[in-house]
C-alpha cells in the first residue's frame, strides 16, 4: 500500500468519530465503541498487530482510564460537597454585591471565577456553575451560556489540577521511547514534560490575556440595547487588568511549579486582586452598563429554568469558610509537588502493571494518593468537618458525583484504549511505523514547514469531536510530535500548541454547549451559541499558530530531541 493510503487508514478511526459525532450527531457513548472497534481492526489487518498487543493496549487504556476517573471523581465530588454544605451558595452570594455593571460582573464571575473552577474541577464545570449564577443575578440565559463557553479556553489546558497535561499528554505520547532518547541526551521525561508545560502556559498567556475583553465585546454586541462594540471597549482597561491578573500568576506557576497549578493559582490570585480593585473603583468604566428590561428580551435569549440564590442549606457560612476547601487543595498540591519527601511518600503507594500480557513496553501504574484525585478526596473529608456537614448530605454528594462518573466513564472506557492502540501500533508484523507517526510523516511531506500554523487547529478539532482537551491530547500528541520530528523542529513546542488548540476547541465542543445550556433550560439553541463562539475559537487557534511559527522559525525554540532535517 502507498504511504497516502496507509495514512488514510490510520486516520480513519478519527474520521469515523468526526462523522458519527459531528455529522450524524450520535452521542459519544454510541460512537466511541465503534471507533474503538475500527481502530482495533486497522491495527489487526493493516498493521498486522498481534491480538495480544491489541488486548494489552486495551488493558493499558483501561488502567489509564482508572486514574483519569479518579481525578474526575475527586473534582466533581468536591464541587457537589460544597453545594450540599452551602459553600457554593456563600461563594455565589459574595459575587452579587461587587458591582452593578454587567460587564464587570461578567469579567469577575465568568472569567476569574470560571477560570478558578476550571483549574479545580475541569470537565465543563465552569459553564455549569457560572451560567446559572449569571442568570440568577439578571443575565439572559443565552448570554450566560455564551460567557460560560468563552471561559473554556485559556484555563482549560491546566483544568482539573492539570489533567490534560498529566494524563492527556503523558498518555498521548510514547513516553517509554522518548524517556530513553532523553536519557541519552542527558535529560529526562520530567524535564521534557515541564518544558511542554512552560510553553503551554506562555502561549496561553500571550493569546488569552485579551479573553476578558473578547467576552465583554460579545456581551455588548449581541445582548446590549444598542448592539454596540463601543460599550465593550469602554471597559478595556479593567478587562486587560483582569486578563493580566489571571495570566501573570498563571505563567509563573506553570513555569516554576508544574501543570497542576496555573489555572488554580491564576484564578484564585486573580479573583482576590480584581474583586478588591473593583470594590475600590479601580479602572471602573465611567458609566454603568446594563441590559434592556427583561420584558424586552427576545424569547431566544430566555431559558426555561428559573435561577435563585436561595441556599440549599439553612446554615449560614462565611466566605472564608466557603473558600477554605479550595485553598486547601492548592496548599496540598503545592506541598506534595514542591517537597520531594512528601511527594515520594505519596508515590510509594502505587499499583504497578508492568509488561501487560507479556507485551514489552505496554505498562501502566496507578498512584491513588499522589494523583490529584487523592488530594481532592482528602479535602472532601476535611470539608465534611470544616463545614459541619451531615452524613446524609455527604452521601448525596457522593451519589451525584458517582452518576457523573458513570456517564463520563463509559465513553472513556473506549476512547483511551483506542488511543493506546494507535500509539502502540509501532510493534507490528508489517514493519510499519506506528499509526500517528505514519500520519505525521505524510502530513509533513504534504504540508511542509508551514504546519505549525495549522497544529493548534488539529488540537481544536480533537476537542470539538471529543468534548475534552485531555482526550484531544491523547489522540493527537504523538501525531503532533511525529510531524515535528519529521520536519526537524521542536516536538515539545508542537505538543504545547496541540494542548493550547485543544483548549480553544472547548469553546465549540458540542458536549460542553449542551451541558451548559441544560443548566439554564436553553436546550435546542446550541446552534446559536456555536455561531458566536466559533469566532473567538478561530482567533485563538490562528494566534497560537502564528506564535508557533515565530517561536520555531524566528526565535529558534528547540528541545533536546530536535534532529534538523
Amino acid at each position: 500500500m502507498t504511504t497516502g493510503l496507509l495514512a488514510l487508514l490510520a486516520f480513519s478511526p478519527i474520521l469515523l468519530a468526526a462523522i458519527l459525532l459531528v455529522g450524524l450527531r450520535w452521542p459519544a457513548k454510541h460512537a466511541m465503541p465503534l471507533v474503538y472497534l475500527m481502530t482495533a481492526a486497522v491495527g489487526l489487518f493493516a498493521w498486522d498487530m498481534s491480538v495480544t498487543r491489541i488486548l494489552a493496549s486495551t488493558l493499558q487504556g483501561l488502567l489509564i482510564t482508572l486514574g483519569l476517573l479518579w481525578i474526575i471523581f475527586g473534582a466533581i465530588l468536591l464541587l457537589n460537597t460544597l453545594k450540599h454544605s452551602g459553600g457554593i451558595t456563600a461563594i455565589r452570594a459574595g459575587f452579587a454585591t461587587i458591582s452593578p455593571d454587567r460587564r464587570v460582573q461578567a469579567i469577575i464571575i465568568a472569567w476569574l471565577f470560571g477560570c478558578f473552577i476550571e483549574g479545580a474541577s475541569g470537565f465543563g464545570t465552569p459553564a455549569a456553575i457560572a451560567a446559572p449564577l449569571l442568570v440568577a443575578i439578571g443575565f439572559p440565559a443565552m448570554a450566560a451560556v455564551l460567557l460560560g463557553m468563552l471561559v473554556q479556553s485559556t484555563p482549560v489546558s491546566f483544568g482539573a489540577v492539570g489533567t490534560p497535561i498529566i494524563v492527556g499528554i503523558n498518555s498521548g505520547l510514547d513516553t517509554a521511547t522518548l524517556s530513553a532518547q532523553l536519557l541519552e541526551q542527558g535529560s529526562s521525561w520530567a524535564q521534557f514534560l515541564q518544558l511542554i508545560t512552560s510553553e503551554v502556559a506562555i502561549t496561553h498567556a500571550l493569546v488569552g490575556t485579551i479573553m476578558p475583553l473578547v467576552m465583554v465585546l460579545m456581551l455588548t454586541r449581541f445582548f446590549g440595547r444598542e448592539k454596540s462594540w463601543k460599550a465593550g471597549f469602554e471597559v478595556l482597561p479593567f478587562a486587560l487588568f483582569a486578563g493580566l491578573a489571571f495570566t501573570l500568576p498563571y505563567v509563573a506557576t506553570g513555569v516554576l511549579l508544574g501543570p497542576e497549578f496555573p489555572s488554580l493559582a491564576g484564578g484564585l490570585i486573580g479573583l482576590a486582586i480584581v474583586t478588591t480593585a473593583a470594590r475600590a473603583g479601580f479602572l471602573m468604566p465611567r458609566s454603568t452598563w446594563d441590559f434592556a428590561p427583561a420584558n424586552e428580551w427576545p424569547s431566544e435569549w430566555l431559558g426555561t429554568v428559573e435561577m435563585k440564590l436561595d441556599s440549599l442549606t439553612a446554615k449560614p457560612m462565611s466566605a472564608l469558610r466557603a473558600w477554605l476547601p479550595y485553598v486547601l487543595v492548592g496548599l496540598l498540591l503545592v506541598i506534595s509537588r514542591v517537597f520531594p519527601a512528601v511527594g515520594n511518600a505519596l508515590k510509594a503507594v502505587v499499583v504497578n502493571f508492568p509488561d501487560l500480557l507479556g507485551e514489552t513496553g505496554v505498562s501502566a501504574n496507578f498512584q491513588p494518593l499522589y494523583l490529584p484525585g487523592g488530594i481532592l478526596v482528602t479535602v472532601v473529608i476535611a470539608t465534611f468537618f470544616l463545614h459541619r456537614m451531615r452524613l446524609q448530605d455527604l452521601g448525596k454528594a457522593v451519589k451525584e458525583s458517582s452518576s457523573v462518573l458513570l456517564s463520563a466513564g463509559f465513553v472513556l472506557l473506549f476512547t483511551v484504549p483506542m488511543v493506546r492502540i494507535l500509539i502502540n501500533s509501532g510493534v507490528n508484523g508489517a514493519e510499519l511505523s506506528s499509526m500517528p507517526i505514519l500520519m505525521a510523516r505524510w502530513v509533513a511531506d504534504s504540508v511542509g514547514g508551514v504546519y505549525p500554523l495549522l497544529a493548534p487547529s488539529v488540537g481544536a478539532l480533537g476537542a470539538f469531536i471529543a468534548g475534552s482537551n485531555t482526550v484531544s491530547n491523547m489522540m493527537f500528541s504523538q501525531f503532533q510530535y511525529g510531524v515535528a520530528h519529521s520536519l526537524g523542529i521542536s516536538g515539545a513546542m508542537m505538543v504545547a500548541v496541540q494542548a493550547v488548540g485543544a483548549a480553544a476547541g472547548n469553546m465549540v465542543a458540542i458536549h460542553n454547549v449542551v451541558a451548559a445550556s441544560a443548566t439554564v433550560g436553553l436546550l435546542g439553541r446550541e446552534g446559536s451559541i456555536l455561531r458566536k463562539t466559533v469566532w473567538p475559537t478561530l482567533y485563538y487557534v490562528l494566534a497560537t499558530g502564528v506564535i508557533a511559527l515565530i517561536a520555531i522559525y524566528v526565535l529558534g525554540i528547540s528541545d533536546p530531541l530536535v534532529i534538523p532535517r
